[in-house]
């Protein structure tokens, strides 16, 4: 019940923050150009609680799935009527285009500042993700070992897209699972190709693509358990492992050459505080494997930006990301992406409350994180979308006139289908990732 509540609290959260500066990024511009808001309403459907100030209705809604500003005289299809100056028609195209554009415009925001401040604040990443993309592990029997990949090699660029850092390596393969790939390396100096099938990542229920390739990552003790066998053999939180008996060590295979290895003396290569060091600890046995009594992770360094180099770092993050999710959709469109790729309202409330449970800056992050995908996807031209609206704006300024009233309204109905019909998709979508058989679990024969 605990992890229930949890995870309801935390979408409420996260929805409510972004659902706020988005129908604030509304209000703010209509006020601004001089039109009257009527609604400020957080949830569509029946009214349950609000108060009314001056001439707009602040309220909560049945129906927490979204949010809404209501305008004077929007949605009010009549021809010929009377409009007052406060009244959404009675404004210019282009002040209305700036009222609808603001709530999108208001999430991105949302995402920079987010991410500036916490590059201001310092965040612990893995150190590997900024380096070039050098092969340092490769699991046996792996989609990387089939295509011939060596220990060494450095990918250069994945279907003629460059990719220079292992952050730029995994997003390429992340989004193309089950994929052929062209994938230019340099191996002793010379440029080449090879051919690689990428396989999906067993350890999530989304499809995401696996090459079985890893960076040179060195493993960080994080916490040594007190009375364990790795606080008995002189461990340290902050010890970086390079070696176990003599062998390099990646981060990838720390665990499972100890979990081999119950009741066997292990020589353990360490550096600390910048000097080497050398222990001997015998893995305690623990059921049928061996344990030391450690928490790890990869290598990691704290990254603490000044003000106006957070906002620039901030401004290429998203920008990676904004380019990131075009490609991601274009792929589902074209069916080169599975559908198992897209979250819905019931992956977006776990992963709220996982990150809630990580901390502050993690949470945080995964606000900007969704705010800027909310912001991009609003501007799709489809209609009850933002950016359907922004559509018709566009076509009503290159025909200079505005469409008729019955128009607008076929084009709202259509709207209010497509939306529907993609709520209970993508509803839908979130329920079979979590069946045993995916869609095959709805097929009684």
């Amino acid at each position: 019940m605990g992890a229930i509540f949890g995870t309801v609290l935390a979408f409420l959260i996260v929805f409510g923050i972004l659902v706020f500066i988005h129908e604030f990024g509304h209000f703010f511009m209509a006020k601004l150009v001089g039109i009257r808001v009527e609604v400020f309403s957080f949830g569509y459907g029946k009214r349950l609680l609000g108060f009314k100030k001056g001439q707009t209705d602040y309220r909560i809604s049945v129906l927490p799935m979204g949010g809404y500003v209501k305008f004077l005289g929007e949605g009010i299809f009549e021809p010929g009527r009377a409009l007052a100056p406060d009244d959404f028609m009675a404004k210019k195209r282009w002040q209305r285009f700036l009222v609808i554009l603001m709530g999108s415009v208001m999430n991105i925001v949302l995402a920079i500042v987010i991410v500036a401040g916490t590059n201001m604040a310092g965040v612990a990443l893995p150190e590997y993700l900024d380096q070039k993309p050098v092969i340092g592990w490769i699991e046996p029997g792996s989609p990387a070992e089939k295509a011939g990949l060596r220990v060494e090699d450095e990918i250069l660029s994945v279907d003629g897209k460059k990719v220079p850092t292992w952050s730029d390596l995994e997003l390429a393969i992340g989004t193309k699972p089950d994929k052929q790939l062209t994938l230019e390396i340099k191996r002793d100096g010379q440029v080449r190709s090879a051919q690689m099938v990428t396989g999906k990542e067993k350890r999530t229920r989304y499809e995401i693509g696996y090459a079985g390739f890893a960076a040179k990552i060195l493993t960080q003790v994080q916490v040594v358990s007190p009375g364990s066998p790795a606080e008995k053999g002189g461990m340290r939180a902050g010890d970086l492992i390079q070696a176990i008996n003599g062998q390099p060590i990646n981060a990838n295979k720390f665990l499972e050459v100890i979990e081999k290895s119950p009741g066997k003396e292990l020589e353990f290569s360490l550096i600390r505080d910048g000097k080497p060091v050398t222990l001997f600890i015998t893995p305690r046995q623990a059921g049928k494997v061996g344990k030391i009594g450690v928490l790890q992770s990869v290598k990691s360094v704290v990254k603490k930006l000044g003000f106006l180099a957070a906002i620039k770092e901030s401004v290429k993050y998203n920008a990676k990301l904004f380019f990131m999710v075009i490609e991601v959709i274009k792929n589902l469109l074209t069916g080169q992406a599975s559908v198992k790729q897209l979250s819905g309202p019931l992956d977006i409330a776990g992963l709220s409350y996982e990150t809630f449970r990580m901390g502050f800056l993690a949470f945080i992050s995964w606000i900007g994180f969704i705010s800027l995908q909310l912001g991009l996807i609003n501007l799709f031209p489809i209609p009850v979308f933002d950016g359907g609206q922004l559509f018709v704006l566009i076509l009503e300024g290159i025909f200079r006139r505005d469409f008729s009233p019955k128009a607008r309204q076929i084009w709202m109905q259509i709207g209010f289908v497509i939306f529907i019909i993609l709520i209970g998709f993508i509803l839908l979508n979130d329920i079979v990732k979590r069946l045993p058989n995916g869609w095959k679990s709805l097929v009684p024969f």
